[in-house]
Formats: C-alpha cells, structure tokens, sequence
C-alpha cells in the first residue's frame, strides 16, 4: 500500500478542522512546492479570510500573486499584511513584506 503524501495527510486533517490556520498555511505551501500557485492562491485567499492574523500567510501569499503576474494583488495583500504585521507586533515581518511591497512598484 502507498502511504500518503504530505498534502493528501494535510487534506484530511483539514476535514476535521477546515479553519485551522497552520494547516491552511501548509497545503498552500504544499502547492506552492508543486509549482500549483493558482491553486496555493485559492489556498492563501481562505487562510487570510479565516485567520486575518495570520502574518506569514500574507508574506506567502504576496509571492505567489506576483509570480502569477497578479501585481495589484499582491500589493494589496502586501498592504494588509503590513497592517497585520503591526497590529501582532511583528515588525520584522512588517518591514520585509514593506521591501517586497516596494520592488513591485
């Protein structure tokens, strides 16, 4: 019998708890290893809806919509993450997605 992957073991812990955020993070991050970035977009756009808070999704998520040539996208959420960043207090994070912010403009 084949054991499962990554993604698929991620996948069915996600049945039980669909909202939890480190388990949305890493089946994003699942597809964004497997080169799948609409799909880890989709991923990223739910993590941030359900867990607004949730500072390296943003970071994530901005990559990934930039590579996809989404760039107004990706300045938004670099925007918003930026905010979430400061409200949690996370000013390393704040200040990196500030400089992925400003190499898109």
């Amino acid at each position: 019998m084949l054991e499962k992957t990554r993604k698929q073991r991620i996948e069915e812990m996600l049945a039980d708890d669909p909202n939890d955020p480190f388990l949305q993070y890493g089946l994003a991050m699942e597809y964004v290893s497997a080169g799948e970035d609409e799909e880890a977009a989709r991923c990223f756009r739910h993590l941030l809806k359900v867990s607004p808070d949730y500072v390296p999704g943003y970071m994530q998520a901005g990559r990934v919509l930039a590579r996809l040539d989404r760039v107004d996208e990706a300045k938004a959420v670099y925007a918003a993450g930026i905010a979430a960043a400061r409200q949690t207090n996370d000013p390393h994070a704040a200040e990196e997605m500030a400089s992925f912010l400003d190499d898109l403009r």
